[in-house]
């Protein structure tokens, strides 16, 4: 079973940037690829970024395109989602997918953050 926690979410005026982080635990984390969604009210949950594999290429979603970085930290066990240039339109639950790389794929989803872009 893996556990996700995450942290590093909150209130940020437009442009703003922020940090989320996601720790896992219970499962090596080099077998674990790793992503970030994103949900507003409303709206379809999408895909913001991802590293599959350790030491792999960061894929981005359209959405936050140019204005994302992820980074994983296999030594912590932790992947980061830094955000700049933050628009009210980014306002929403921020939620960390861990999946296992090799069989059984499993997907385990963290408890997710809330962003919220306002002045």
């Amino acid at each position: 079973q893996v556990q996700l926690v995450e942290s590093g979410g909150g209130l940020v005026r437009p442009g703003g940037s922020l940090t989320l982080s996601c720790t896992a635990s219970g499962f090596p984390f080099s077998g674990l690829a790793m992503s970030w969604y994103r949900q507003a009210p409303g709206n379809q949950r999408e895909m913001v970024a991802q590293v599959l594999e350790p030491g792999g290429r960061p894929n981005y979603g359209d959405s936050m395109k140019g204005r994302v970085i992820i980074s994983r930290d296999d030594a912590k066990n932790t992947v980061h989602l830094q955000m700049n240039s933050l628009k009210a339109e980014d306002t929403a639950e921020y939620r960390c997918l861990a999946q296992k790389r090799f069989v059984p794929y499993t997907d385990y989803w963290g408890q997710g953050t809330q962003v919220t872009v306002s002045a």
